[in-house]
């Protein structure tokens, strides 16, 4: 099983090496994370639960994969932290399943370890990815809104970024928290699930002099940056956004108004 299986933090981290291998990934099981699965045509895949959320889309992923029959299964997010592969491998249990996981015995409540074991056993999918299903908005003179982190460049220093993904380092590593040097960033909080996972990119963005802040996985689809700023909800915020005057509780539409504004009177000074 072990020569056939890759363990991420990240399914945005898959390269030509994962084609026809089984992935353990600390990603959620979301649509976008399953779309880089499938376009890396990787022969099975296991990903975070994400709490599950507004409209199940922690685990839509799954659904996602069973017509292209690779096989998928999710792992309760407060079983194993979001965004750490290895820690998925060790302690994860399994929630959710696609039919074609199902027709190779991975079934709920089975450990992580043993439904990849039986992963091990799907052949190499045949089947293309369909076309990309990520994107990236303009929301403000000063901000954006995209449905992963990974999509995050340097033209985005400065500016107030809303990302569709889960709000935790990837395998704790604080230098993940935000790959541009933006003013502001804001995130899903997957639910928070096991020691927290899912706030802990807020303090390493402290560190850095950045406002950052989490909405709620029940009041926006992880993984969909245009949900969260039409539905989404503030529930956790960093030292700096504060300081700034963000509280949770707040819609993530109005977050972005006072942080767009605040960053706009920085840029001037």
């Amino acid at each position: 099983m072990l020569d056939r299986l890759i363990v991420v933090d990240s399914v945005t981290r898959l390269g030509p090496e994962a084609q026809g291998r089984v992935i353990v990934g600390g990603s959620h099981g979301g649509i976008y994370a399953a779309y880089l699965a499938a376009k890396a045509r990787v022969a099975g895949v296991l990903l975070n639960d994400a709490g599950i959320g507004l409209q199940g889309a922690g685990i839509a992923g799954l659904d996602y994969l069973d017509p292209l029959g690779i096989p998928a299964a999710c792992c309760s997010h407060r079983t194993a932290r979001i965004g750490d592969g290895f820690d998925m491998l060790g302690r994860g249990i399994v929630t959710e399943v696609n039919a074609a996981a199902a027709a190779l015995g991975v079934e709920p409540g089975m450990w992580c370890r043993e439904a990849a074991r039986r992963l091990a056993g799907a052949p190499v999918p045949a089947v293309d990815a369909p076309a990309s299903v990520e994107s990236r908005f303009a929301i403000g003179p000063r901000a954006s809104a995209m449905d992963s982190n990974s999509l995050m460049t340097p033209a985005d220093d400065g500016t107030v970024v809303v990302t569709g993904s889960h709000g935790a380092l990837l395998g704790g590593r604080p230098e993940t928290a935000a790959r541009a040097a933006v003013f502001a960033a804001l995130y899903n909080d997957a639910d928070g699930g096991i020691d927290g996972a899912g706030f802990t990119r807020l303090p390493a963005l402290d560190a850095r002099g950045i406002a950052a802040a989490t909405y709620s996985a029940w009041t926006a689809r992880i993984g969909d940056g245009r949900s969260a700023v039409e539905t989404g909800i503030v529930s956790a915020v960093n030292a700096r956004a504060a300081s700034l005057g963000l509280t949770p509780g707040g819609t993530v539409r109005d977050a972005v108004a006072l942080l767009a504004d605040a960053s706009m009177k920085d840029h001037r000074a």
